[in-house]
Parts: structure tokens; C-alpha cells; sequence
């Protein structure tokens, strides 16, 4: 196995740069390079020198034990002052006098799952926590980095191991009288059964915190869907006219509301038009608006009834209340009037339809998991049926059983880690 380095830090000016190395050769390097090598997981400040004897910096070294690092290896990191002549140095010096070898993106992370410690869902989590921008992100990545979906497998594995046991048994002594095991093991499939249709069913919900929402403004001409927009965003991403049909396409403005990703769909004004372009963006919009997750419908005024029929998680309001200075409610792109509250009601939507708890959060999640249930669902037909063949309900768990394990990276993940790890920073 290489020893490889990699600057962890972001490349560049800074007042501090801090450089990872990993391998079996990493603290006999650590201790050429820096004269002596400190106590494990305690900073201490070294002089760094080439082979030569010549000076480098002065730095930070920590070294990790093998079985106690990032990696699971021997580990050490520098941390140097961060001017580029200096990172270039440091670096040429384990090139050129121990012949390490720069990581390559993600390596690090790719050694952690080899070596045990982190699955695949952790690793996946951890490339979501890199690429977070928001809060809601942050935390989902976090939950799952932390292990939570990888503890919720095992225990699932736990009670499929327990129903295994019980159908084996019954199968090795099937001339001898050990009793009937059917209620207990179907006790163990559907408490996994049960679990796993929850997590299901959050799991839409969950996959959007990463994707991102999508928040449609829908309305007649000139009902100030762009002037929304534009307030909403701050500056002009839409052209606003009192022009009907100066909306001809979708505008999307990505956007960061009460710490979740939101797109923002301003469609073309709601009208009967012989335009054909303008037909086509009315079009695109009905479509678009059809598969956000909320509408925003504006009415032309407090009196007015809405331009499409209201569906359950639509947000009804009336636009340029500056307008109807009697009117209660309403909302004003113009005058900011009742832009918070507006605000305030989408992060309580988001808020609800986020609230299920689970912690799968990506398409694969889904597919194993949905795997796992369809084999499951056999398994307990097979078990309801009387004089059932118990090799068969044994192949059914088996089948749930690499399901899950495909989940958390025991088997069949060879394909996708390229993929994964080509979206990670070299330094991880």
C-alpha cells in the first residue's frame, strides 16, 4: 500500500495550510521530515527539513495511530503557513526525499471504506456535507454521517439473522419435534418490515433537502409574479413590464429560504393567447408548476378568485396589495408588504413535509430498501401458507439480507465508487 499525501486544505493563499499524509510509512516520514515524531493526537510545533537539512517551515504536526486515523492507517498532518512558495515546498520535499505519491480525489475517503471505517452511506453523506449549501443539508448529511443509517441497517440485519436462525433450524430438524418458530419469525420480519416502510415513506421528502424544493409562482398577466421574484432574490433576475406576456419561459432563481434549498419557478401570466411563443411558455409553466412542490398563486386582487384550481399545499395570496390600501393580507413586491410572512409560511411547509423522521436520503437508499421490502413481503405470503416449503422463506431473507448489505457497502459497490469519489477534493 502507498503512502500518499495531499494538501487538505483549500489551494491557494491562506494563513494556514495543512497537508494530510496516510500510510504505512507515514509517521517514519513525519519523523525524517520533522526531526521527532510527537505524541499521538497532541499538536506539537516542528521544524520541518529537507533530506539536506534545509529549513522549510515551522509547523503544526499531529500524527494519528493505525486504527485511530480518518483512514484506519497511520496518519499525520501538518500544518504550515499557507503561502504558496512554502505548500510547494513541503510538498516537492515528500515527492522528491520519501517518494510519496499525491492522492488521488477522494483516496482518502476510499481507504477509510476499504479499512473499515466508514460505510458506504457515510461516504456518501460525507461527499454531501462537502457540497452543502444550506442548514438543512448540513444537518441531513451530518445524521447520516454520524452512522444513523448505518446502525438502523444493522439492526434490521439483526432481526433478519434472528428469523434466519429460526427457519434454518426448522429446516435441520425437520423429522424431530423443536416446535412451531412461524410466530416468532414472522414477529422478526415484520418489525423489519414495518421500519422499512416508514423510512420509505419519508424518503421523497428527505431526497429534496438535497435536491432542492421547487416553489412555483403562478398567476394571470401582469399579476406581479416577476416583481415577487425580484424581491424575493434582491435584484432583478426577471424583466418586470406592464407589457402583458413579457414572461415567455420558466425563470429559475435557486435560493436559500430559512435553511433550505429552494428554486423558484416564475411561469408566464396565466391567459388564452394565439401567440404561438407565448402559448409555449404558458405551456412549459402549467407543466413545471404542476410538478413543484408548492404554489404560489397570485390573485389579481383581494376580491378575485384564483386562476387554477387550488390544490392542498398551494399558498393563496393576492399580489400588489400596495394597490388596495384597505385590503387586509396580501403581499407587494414593490413595497416588501408581507414578503416575511410569505417566507414564514414556505419554511413551515417545507418544515411539515420534512418533518418524518428517517435518514435515507439518496435514490439508491431507496432501491435497496424497496428491494429489501419486496423480498420480505415474500417471505411472510410464504409463511401464511399452510405447509410452506421453508427453504424458500429462507431464500427470501437472504435476498432482503443483500439488499441491505448492498445499502451500506458490503457487496455489489464496486460500480458506483468511481462515480462517488471523482465529485471529492483531493485532500479527502
Amino acid at each position: 500500500m502507498d503512502t500518499i499525501f495531499a494538501l487538505a486544505s483549500a489551494r491557494g493563499k491562506s494563513g494556514v495550510a495543512v497537508i494530510r499524509v496516510s500510510g504505512p510509512q507515514a509517521h517514519a516520514v513525519v519523523k525524517t521530515l520533522a526531526g521527532a515524531l510527537p505524541q499521538a493526537r497532541r499538536a506539537s510545533l516542528r521544524k520541518l527539513h529537507t533530506s539536506d537539512g534545509d529549513l522549510l517551515d515551522t509547523a503544526l504536526v499531529v500524527i494519528f495511530d493505525q486504527g485511530a486515523s480518518f483512514t484506519g492507517e497511520q496518519v499525520a498532518e501538518i500544518m504550515m503557513h499557507g503561502s504558496l512558495a512554502t505548500v510547494a515546498a513541503v510538498e516537492a520535499c515528500l515527492v522528491q526525499d520519501h517518494s510519496l505519491r499525491m492522492a488521488e480525489p477522494g483516496e482518502f475517503t476510499r481507504r477509510a471504506l476499504e479499512n473499515g471505517v466508514l460505510d458506504l452511506t457515510q461516504v456518501e453523506a460525507l461527499g454531501d456535507l462537502l457540497e452543502a449549501e444550506t442548514e438543512s443539508q448540513r444537518r441531513q448529511a451530518m445524521r447520516v454521517l454520524d452512522g444513523a443509517l448505518g446502525r438502523l441497517v444493522e439492526g434490521w440485519r439483526g432481526h433478519l439473522l434472528k428469523a434466519a436462525a429460526l427457519v434454518e433450524v426448522s429446516i435441520d430438524f425437520v423429522e424431530e419435534d423443536v416446535g412451531n418458530f412461524d410466530a416468532m419469525i414472522l414477529a422478526e420480519l415484520n418489525a423489519v418490515q414495518s421500519q422499512l416502510k416508514g423510512e420509505i415513506a419519508g424518503q421523497a421528502a428527505r431526497e429534496r433537502v438535497q435536491s432542492g424544493f421547487e416553489i412555483a409562482l403562478i398567476g394571470s398577466v401582469n399579476a406581479g409574479k416577476s416583481t415577487l421574484l425580484n424581491a424575493l432574490a434582491g435584484r432583478e433576475a426577471a424583466i418586470t413590464s406592464d407589457i402583458a406576456g413579457t414572461t415567455r419561459d420558466v425563470i429559475e432563481l435557486r435560493m436559500d429560504i430559512g435553511g433550505y434549498a429552494v428554486t423558484l419557478l416564475d411561469t408566464a401570466g396565466l391567459r388564452e393567447t394565439r401567440e404561438e411563443i407565448e402559448s409555449i411558455g404558458i405551456a412549459r409553466g402549467q407543466k413545471r408548476a404542476a410538478d413543484a412542490d408548492i404554489r404560489i398563486i397570485l390573485c389579481d386582487g383581494p376580491d378575485t378568485p384564483p386562476p387554477v384550481d387550488v390544490l392542498s399545499n398551494d399558498i393563496v395570496t393576492f399580489s400588489k396589495s400596495d394597490q388596495f390600501p384597505h385590503a387586509q393580507g396580501g403581499l407587494s413586491g414593490v413595497t416588501g408588504e408581507g414578503i416575511d410572512a410569505l417566507l414564514q409560511e414556505i419554511v413551515q411547509r417545507l418544515s411539515v413535509m420534512t418533518a418524518r423522521d428517517g435518514v435515507s436520503v439518496r435514490r439508491r437508499h431507496l432501491q435497496a430498501m424497496t428491494a429489501a421490502q419486496h423480498a420480505l413481503e415474500s417471505a411472510i405470503e410464504k409463511l401464511g401458507v399452510e405447509g410452506y416449503i421453508p427453504e424458500l422463506v429462507a431464500a427470501d431473507i437472504r435476498q432482503a439480507m443483500t439488499a441491505l448489505d448492498s445499502l451500506i457497502g458490503k457487496i455489489d459497490v464496486e460500480d458506483l465508487l468511481g462515480d462517488i469519489f471523482a465529485s471529492f477534493c483531493i485532500g479527502k
